[in-house]
């Protein structure tokens, strides 16, 4: 499981439009950025407490979409699209998302995943258009929590395919 988790909106450069959620996973790199870049794996852990989600279209690669709704704890579906911008393998990814492709509201995310020993440091950093869109996130949409939520969930879902594949040794 998880050991440390953190979240901040950090001041610089573009600091007051960004968000910055890390988290320590213990389980190997592969298996980290596999769950996170996997259709399969995906609608067993993201989004945050009471949300699922379910694919649409998902093409992994420089260019490629994931296309999915999140259905929200009220039955309220969110239509959610992302453009993968860079794949580094196992390192970092880059991709853009919004509610739409061309919607002026995306915003950009970078996530990385550090070795750690036998754990993986995952770092995701968003940067929103505008301050103001930040601000909205987080303090309408709770994002800071959200996302730790759903890192939790992350964490939680590997640590499941950790155990069942030593029980099936």
């Amino acid at each position: 499981m998880s050991t440390t988790d953190q979240a901040s909106t950090a001041p610089g450069a573009t600091t007051d439009r960004e968000i910055v959620i890390s988290r320590r996973i213990d389980a190997p790199r592969e298996l980290v950025f596999e769950a996170f870049t996997e259709a399969r794996h995906l609608a067993h852990w993201w989004g945050p407490e009471g949300f699922t989600t379910t694919t649409e279209a998902f093409e992994f690669r420089v260019g490629g979409e994931w296309v999915f709704a999140m259905r929200g704890p009220d039955g309220t579906d969110y239509s959610e699209w992302i453009v993968w911008t860079a794949i580094d393998r196992p390192e970092r990814i880059t991709f853009r998302h919004g509610a739409f492709r061309d919607d002026p509201d995306a915003f950009e995310s970078a996530i990385t995943f550090d070795q750690d020993g036998d754990a993986t440091v995952l770092e995701m950093r968003t940067v929103f258009p505008t301050r103001e869109q930040r601000d909205e996130a987080v303090h309408t949409y709770h994002a800071v929590e959200a996302g730790g939520q759903t890192l939790a969930h992350l964490a939680g879902y590997v640590a499941d395919v950790l155990s069942q594949e030593v029980g099936e040794r």
